[in-house]
């Protein structure tokens, strides 16, 4: 039987604002905590046998007297709170600079670039929430045949486009062209397809979402693939990294989705991670400030756990966390710049062990690392194998 890690990132699930969140206006910000106080309550029996509850003072998740596993936080070292930074941090790639963002839209000369090179004019080019602006735009859309480009907070260029109005492939090569155009100073993170359908007023985005990331540099999950092991990207992992150091991938709709791919998958024996982004928390519920939503989606991902537990061999090492925070509580909807938890679970795991609070995302894919025994040399970030293994 071969080792397996599996890394499961609960996105923008963050558990307490980090120093320097008053750099970003997140001060005070805590995803899990206000969603659990908002509720009166959460309920996560199985994350709390693990240590949930000791991290933080969170209603319905009393502290265990004895976790499961081992259990700690981990602060982003990265300049940033987005979902590439995050991932890339945890495999050994910190940001000495965060990625660029455009509060006031993209430079003109770069908008009549990309209409050049698709043969068509666009509309927008606004700061929006992408429900939002196609209930704005929709129908100029669908009368004109010009796609939609927006961005947020995050580093990203959307473009969200009818899919019978521009087809899906034709979306996405139009986001390959904005992905050539968007580098150098003008490198976002991002560019998102949002393809939607329906009718004017009741316009709604459909599943075919597809992100182009910039490349990234080599990372933990290049040296995992060139040691000949498995890295089994589940949801938008690939997209992520740009299909980098990727040696298997399954896209996926929702989080329910999610969790039965990694029963699937962890039903092969091989060696090597299994890498899955849960993305209905973020997406869903924290950019839309729906509470009780993120509420109901944690249960339901706990619910879901003890399934992935006893999908697990005795060599494998289950690993929960998250890559920035998105506190539905708070007024804005964007990413907020918080802490995230870290769960480790392992027949070989220690339980009870207090992993305080890690210095950087990066020590969890070092942590991994050692233990699927590969090499990281150069690479950020401090394993902590050595403190968890029995």
């Amino acid at each position: 039987m071969g080792k397996r890690a599996i890394l499961i990132i609960l996105d923008s699930v963050g558990i307490g604002a980090v120093d320097d969140s008053f750099l970003y206006g997140d001060e005070g910000c805590n995803t899990l905590k206000h969603i659990a106080s908002a509720v009166g309550g959460l309920n996560l029996p199985n994350m709390q046998a693990l240590g949930l509850g000791n991290l933080e003072e969170l209603e319905g998740v009393a502290a265990a007297n004895m976790p499961k596993g081992s259990y700690g936080k981990m602060q982003e070292k990265s300049k940033g709170k987005d979902t590439t930074t995050g991932h890339w941090e945890m495999m050994g790639l910190v940001l000495d600079q965060a990625f660029p963002t455009y509060p006031e839209g993209f430079p003109a000369n770069l908008i009549h670039e990309l209409e050049q090179r698709i043969g068509r004019k666009t509309l927008g080019n606004i700061v929006a929430s992408g429900t939002e602006i196609i209930k704005i735009l929709g129908q100029e859309h669908v009368e004109t045949g010009y796609p939609i480009v927006y961005t947020s907070a995050d580093s990203v260029l959307q473009i969200a486009a009818h899919e019978e109005v521009i087809p899906l492939e034709e979306l996405y090569n139009i986001c390959r062209i904005a992905r050539e155009l968007l580098t150098g100073e003008h490198g976002v993170g991002r560019v998102i397809a949002r393809p939607f359908v329906g009718q004017v007023g009741n316009y709604t985005r459909t599943p075919h979402r597809h992100d182009f990331s910039l490349v990234p540099d080599r990372n933990i999950l290049d040296c995992i693939a060139a040691a000949g092991k498995k890295v089994v990207g589940v949801g938008k992992i690939k997209d992520i990294f740009a299909g980098r150091g990727i040696t298997e991938s399954y896209t996926t709709e929702n989080n329910r989705e999610g969790i039965e791919k990694i029963r699937d998958i962890m039903k092969c024996n091989f060696e090597g991670l299994i890498f899955i982004n849960l993305v209905d928390f973020d997406q869903l519920y924290g950019h839309r400030n729906d509470v009780d939503g993120y509420a109901h989606s944690l249960e339901e991902f706990d619910l879901g756990l003890p399934g992935i537990v006893e999908s697990m061999l005795p060599e494998d090492i289950l690993f929960i966390s998250a890559d920035h925070g998105c506190d539905p509580t708070t007024p804005g909807t964007d990413h907020t710049r918080e802490q995230v938890p870290i769960l480790v679970y392992g027949e070989n795991i220690k339980s009870g062990l207090d992993l305080g609070v890690r210095q950087s995302f990066a020590d969890l894919g070092q942590t991994i690392a050692e233990f699927l025994e590969v090499e990281s040399l150069n690479i950020a970030g401090q394993s902590f194998y050595s403190l968890i293994k029995r």
